[in-house]
């Protein structure tokens, strides 16, 4: 049946940019009271004011912000009935050139931040039969040189996302997790102007691994998935191939084929990129997550 959103409270993490500032426009404008959470509160205050929305200023790796998020959409709205679990960050560079710190923090905002905010969130959703939307990607079934972390942790968020939805059938909870490819967001933008060599690889992938989506046509992906309750959102709908293929594409052969294609002299020279940038994630992004 469809989930219809007008009158409906959504709270979504990483709202002040890209797709959760785009997926609060879109919700708004089906009628849905919005409430968002993230880490640049001018931003944060200039959607709600456009959505008559609420706002809430939330690292999602600190449980104490998350749970005080959550109870001020409460005592704003009275409930919650869908959380979109979207905040993430992406460190720049390999495990090796790049410190610990960044390669944890991407892990704490990507994975770790899922598993508060839902934890945070999950009785109220629970009492309004509510639906999660976790924003996994498609990094969750492939790999690339330069994102360990960033692979790792979305990997980490489609499995979550996979045994909530098996604890909460009969109580009328749905989970689904979304898995974009490449967003025309301020993070991809960073990285991809940042990093010569991370362009260089996104252009040398397979269709429709090099796939490059606008954040609106993202968002209304992800609003339908929501509307229809759906397990999986795939965007571009493509993607559902790569993870059809997941055994292929992280194959022995899969590896040979990235050598062949330059995949080792791409990573020294990412390396080499990150050492002069002195910098260990995008200029625009936050590292409590886009």
């Amino acid at each position: 049946m469809r989930f219809e959103l007008r009158d409906r409270t959504v709270l979504i993490t990483g709202a002040a940019r890209g797709i959760g500032a785009q997926l609060a426009r879109a919700a708004a404008a089906r009628g849905a009271r919005v409430a968002l959470a993230g880490l640049e509160p001018t931003l944060l205050r200039q959607l709600a004011a456009e959505l008559d929305g609420h706002w809430y200023e939330c690292d999602v790796t600190d449980q104490a912000g998350v749970d005080d998020a959550v109870a001020s959409t409460v005592q704003r709205y009275g409930g919650i009935d869908v959380v979109v679990a979207n905040a993430g960050i992406a460190n720049l560079g390999t495990v090796s050139s790049g410190p610990v710190d960044a390669l944890a923090r991407t892990i704490e905002v990507n994975l770790t931040g899922v598993v508060r905010t839902v934890s945070a969130a999950l009785p109220h959703l629970l009492a309004a039969r509510g639906h999660v939307l976790i924003v996994s990607s498609a990094a969750a079934f492939a790999a690339m040189p330069g994102m360990a972390a960033y692979c790792a942790s979305k990997a980490g968020v489609e499995q979550f996302g996979n045994v909530l939805r098996l604890e909460n059938r009969r109580r009328g909870l749905t989970v689904g997790t979304a898995h974009p490819i490449w967003i025309d967001t301020d993070m991809v933008r960073d990285i991809r102007d940042d990093l010569a060599s991370f362009h260089a690889a996104q252009r040398r992938l397979p269709w429709p691994l090099n796939s490059v989506v606008s954040v609106e046509r993202c968002a209304e992906a992800l609003l339908r998935g929501i509307e229809g309750r759906r397990r999986k959102v795939y965007v571009p709908r493509s993607i559902a191939l790569v993870q059809a293929l997941r055994p292929v594409v992280l194959s022995g052969f899969a590896d040979r084929l990235i050598d062949r294609f330059g995949g080792g002299e791409l990573s020294e020279q990412m390396e080499a990129e990150v050492r002069r940038l002195g910098r260990s994630f995008g200029r625009t992004s936050v590292e409590g997550g886009e």
